[in-house]
């Protein structure tokens, strides 16, 4: 009988500025946030058994808030806080975990219940300080705040979002609930180098599909332009609707804020 060493399964939450990364998938040639967190972790483990699984990929320049990693280990980890001193003295500026806790072999952080937040932070009408390109989009072009505060609006509930899908397939669900839906004036995010007014859309729901909150931003940018109407965007949340929102709004301004496993 074959001997199955014990396995221990950790949940961190951590943080990183995606500007230089190509997402978090490991990808041939190109620096991952999934590779360099591997990297990190087989030099603190000295190459014993590990394993990671993220709850949610995200895309090439796409930062993170509080997006949450499972590590699997064939042995314990008997000082958490320890462990993690160590993990951000180990990891590059630019990913930072922020909290530790053991889970039992029961949780998996893909099928496990969970909603996420995201935040699109952007500014509109004047040319930005550079440093402000890693988690801001600017629209150099002027835009009417309260009709787009109107569309964002109309995204809340639950809707046929093919419109909203990149490369969507014959076999995919597009029936999905957004459970909020808001542009704010952005009062999270100051620097003294930021714009005097910039703003967030904040979108919370069950599951995204790709590029699905940057294809919702792109439209309400569209609208508050006017190249879109309010109806276009009502018409384009129907069943079975085929409008094609075609502008995706850039990555840099896309932050996965929050993760909340039920």
């Amino acid at each position: 009988m074959q001997f199955q060493p014990k396995k221990y399964y950790y949940l961190i939450n951590f943080q990183y500025l995606g500007y230089r990364f190509h997402g978090w998938q490991k990808q041939p040639n190109l620096k991952t946030l999934h590779l360099m967190v591997d990297r990190t972790l087989n030099y603190i483990f000295e190459g014993k058994y590990f394993k990671t699984l993220v709850s949610g990929r995200t895309d090439a320049m796409v930062s993170a808030e509080n997006a949450t990693f499972e590590l699997f280990l064939q042995h314990e980890l008997e000082d958490l806080n320890g462990f993690l001193e160590l993990f951000n003295f180990n990891l590059p500026q630019d990913i930072r975990a922020l909290a530790i806790k053991e889970v039992d072999e029961k949780f998996n952080i893909i099928n496990h219940p969970k909603t996420k937040e995201y935040l699109y932070l952007f500014t509109y009408g004047e040319k930005c300080h550079p440093f402000c390109a890693p988690i801001m989009t600017t629209i150099l072009d002027d835009l009417d705040i309260d009709i787009m505060k109107q569309g964002a609006k109309l995204f809340e509930g639950e809707y046929y979002l093919w419109s909203y899908c990149y490369k969507p397939t014959e076999n995919g669900i597009y029936t999905r609930e957004i459970l909020q839906c808001e542009l704010v004036e952005n009062n999270i995010y100051t620097a003294n180098y930021f714009p005097k007014k910039s703003y967030l859309l904040r979108v919370k729901g069950k599951g995204f599909m790709r590029n699905q909150i940057r294809l919702m931003m792109g439209t309400l940018i569209d609208l508050g332009k006017g190249k879109l109407t309010l109806e276009d965007i009502k018409d384009s949340l129907v069943p079975d609707s085929k409008i094609k929102m075609d502008y995706i709004a850039p990555a840099s301004g896309l932050i996965l804020n929050s993760v909340e496993f039920e």
